[in-house]
């Protein structure tokens, strides 16, 4: 297993755009860093699994269930499965890692 680290940004993606690398598969369990560029165009999921995601870095707005949340470094947030969330935005870049339980 090679060593990492959560911050290391390598690549950047795109403005308004994601990159998902999935840093570990374990029975039940997905685990991935997800680093955000700067979004301005709204992006809307709707996962099969239930997600555990935490933002690492970055500052982000997400709206589940008709509530708007605003997200700072260090704060979290359990999404069932089949929950429609929308990343509203984030500014700078985001860095989260987000644990996915089927």
């Amino acid at each position: 297993m090679q060593n990492e680290n959560l911050f290391d940004i390598s690549i950047l993606p795109d403005i308004d755009s994601e990159i998902f690398k999935t840093l570990l598969k374990h029975k039940n369990v997905t685990i991935k860093k997800i680093i955000s560029n700067t979004l301005k165009t709204p992006q809307t999921f709707n996962q099969k699994e239930d997600e555990f995601v935490v933002l690492l870095k970055g500052c982000a707005k997400i709206e589940i269930n008709g509530e708007i949340k605003k997200l700072k470094a260090g704060d979290f947030l359990f999404i069932p499965a089949n929950t429609p969330h929308t990343l509203i935005k984030t500014k700078k870049t985001a860095i989260w890692l987000a644990i996915y339980i089927y």
